[in-house]
């Protein structure tokens, strides 16, 4: 399958009105990333070689968002949004470039995992014309069921159309499909809209392909995997399903997370072996932990580099820039911005450092502040090798503090 191209299209275009927010439904965040940008890492992961993004609400914020984490997509307007299959049509210029796969997915299902995606893709390689994926939820109500005969797919049946029979199927319809790119414009093109909404339903390939003897099959993804999000409190469940199976991948990799459950990750976190994270500490975009540091409680870091056997709070903020080397220590109500800690370097109380270096083995006392801003520009302060900063000094950059330098 690793020969096959793919295209990943991946419909964005839903307004979104139970989020009741000005920005579109999938820009909004799970871990730091919007939700579609998660969609499409899963894509990517599974294979996807191409991607099309549907985009209609906010079609400009869209795209500017997607110039971030998805830069070579191609982005496609659904100008009127008449159903699913409808939207997937806008794409027809990349459909139509003759990608062996095409992979249809939501950009409000931000959980998906990349084995569901590349089992489906599987399915084609094995021969079929359509693999739809399902779930099985532990209600199924609302959801429309995936009917199979004989180890092949041969409807999706929505819930207010089913037999009583069918009703209590628990297989149900995540929404996403993988369809053999020589037969997807074909297919999508007979899908008519007589029905009662009049609208175009992407879920009427499955019976059109089985109506020429195409082979359409079903997968099966785990339910949470599947999961759609259409209000912020499904955000919010959302986000503590994705911070669950990042905290046991840490774990699992040899991260101590003492109260895992209060320890909040960013979709980016690296964090090395050995390394003790201590309660209700939260890790913004862009941070790199190496191993055998200490996170002390309640520290809130982003955007920051943290050496081997570092030490960090309890109470420490390190913002975008801060740069702390082998076995630096921040201590209790610190902040570190646009700052070097060198190795063995201490700062350890109620203490700002911004836009400076701390050098090697230098010990800043409690209460010292860089004075780096005067209102217009920023200004470095630089503390040299072994230098000895007093309490409540308050540097006023720019100024340099020679090597074993002592100002008390």
């Amino acid at each position: 399958m690793s020969q096959r191209s793919c295209l990943s299209v991946v419909l964005a275009a839903g307004e979104g009105t139970r989020m009741k927010s000005a920005m579109p439904k999938v820009l909004h965040a799970i871990a730091g990333l919007p939700m579609v940008a998660h969609v499409v890492k899963a894509a990517e992961a599974a294979g996807a070689t191409g991607l099309a993004l549907v985009i209609g609400h906010g079609a400009d914020e869209m795209r500017k968002a997607a110039q971030k984490f998805a830069p070579k997509a191609e982005t496609f307007v659904q100008e009127k949004r008449l159903g699913t299959a409808h939207a997937v049509l806008a794409a027809r210029e990349a459909i139509s470039k003759g990608y062996d796969d095409i992979l249809v997915m939501f950009g409000d299902t931000p959980l998906i995992d990349a084995q569901a995606l590349a089992a489906a893709r599987q399915k084609l390689a094995e021969g079929a014309a359509v693999a739809v994926i399902g779930f099985r939820p532990p209600n199924p109500t609302g959801y429309g069921r995936l009917i199979e005969k004989g180890g092949r797919l041969v409807a999706i049946r929505e819930e207010k159309d089913c037999s009583e029979a069918e009703k209590k199927i628990g297989f149900c319809n995540a929404g996403m499909m993988a369809v053999a790119g020589k037969h997807a414009l074909r297919l999508l093109d007979k899908v008519g809209n007589k029905n009662a909404k009049g609208e175009f339903y992407l879920t009427d390939i499955v019976e059109i392909a089985g109506a020429e003897g195409l082979d359409v099959v079903a997968t099966e993804a785990g339910f949470e995997s599947a999961l759609g999000i259409n209000n912020r409190a499904e955000l919010a469940e959302a986000e503590a399903i994705w911070q669950a199976r990042r905290r046991r991948e840490a774990m699992l990799s040899g991260v101590t997370l003492i109260a895992p459950e209060t320890v909040y990750f960013s979709h980016d976190t690296e964090i090395g072996a050995d390394t003790i994270v201590e309660p209700n500490v939260w890790f913004g975009p862009g941070v790199r932990i190496a191993s055998g540091a200490r996170i002390h409680a309640f520290s809130h870091i982003e955007g920051a580099t943290i050496a081997s056997n570092c030490d960090v709070g309890p109470f420490a903020r390190l913002r975008p820039g801060a740069d702390l080397r082998n076995k630096a220590k921040v201590g209790n109500f610190c902040e570190v911005k646009q700052a070097t800690i060198e190795e063995g370097a201490k700062v350890n109380h109620l203490t700002y450092i911004g836009d400076a270096r701390v050098g090697a083995a230098a010990n800043i006392g409690a209460g010292t502040i860089t004075c780096n801003y005067d209102g217009y520009s920023k200004f470095f302060t630089d503390i040299g090798e072994g230098a000895f900063v007093g309490s409540n000094s308050s540097l006023v950059a720019p100024v340099s503090i020679g090597r074993g330098g002592e100002n008390s």
